[in-house]
């Protein structure tokens, strides 16, 4: 504000940080914060979408969509595992090496697609049987999990992906403004 000064409010994390209010690949994020990242999928097919999984996803039954379980390394270790799916129809052509690297590279640069919007929800839930056999809980049991899904610029949800990562290694960051109420008062 003008004749206030200028406040630095910037601190250092300690933790690599994800932000909410952008979209990033992993590399991306991974990148941002200087550490080295790379992926393993564990499982890559081809599923349609059935009423559990349409409720859970949000994408109409009976939609064909990849499924792809993959496994995200922050310098070496192992500390997020993501559970994908894409429509088809979008994702079209998307393959096991594709996801290994940046699927978002494949939709936008091969595909042409714009990816626009992103609704996130996150929770802390117990780890599964497979969070736990995939990532490097030490003696953790619970994990933070954020469900995305995300919009191309047709307005067409094409992905949705429940991203489960280890609590001692993420914070979620936002920069939060308050809004003025309309008369002035809170």
């Amino acid at each position: 504000m003008r004749g206030k000064g200028v406040r630095n409010i910037f601190e250092p994390a300690r933790q690599a940080t994800f932000t909410l209010g952008t979209i990033e690949t992993f590399a991306e994020s991974a990148a941002r914060n200087h550490w080295k990242g790379t992926s393993g999928v564990l499982r890559f097919s081809e599923v349609a979408t059935n009423p559990a999984l349409a409720e859970k996803t949000g994408f109409a039954e009976g939609t064909p969509l990849y499924y792809i379980q993959r496994l995200h390394y922050l310098n070496g270790r192992p500390l997020i595992f993501n559970h994908s799916y894409f429509r088809q129809d979008v994702a079209q052509g998307l393959t096991r090496e594709i996801a290994e690297g940046s699927i978002y590279r494949y939709l936008e640069n091969e595909r042409h697609i714009s990816i626009i919007n992103s609704k996130r929800v996150v929770t802390v839930e117990k780890a599964t049987p497979l969070d736990l056999q995939y990532l490097d809980m030490g003696d953790c049991n619970c994990l933070a999990v954020v469900s995305s899904q995300t919009y191309n610029s047709d307005g067409v949800m094409f992905e949705y992906t429940q991203s489960r990562h280890h609590p001692n290694f993420f914070r979620f960051q936002e920069n939060a403004v308050r809004r003025s109420s309309a008369h002035g008062r809170p």
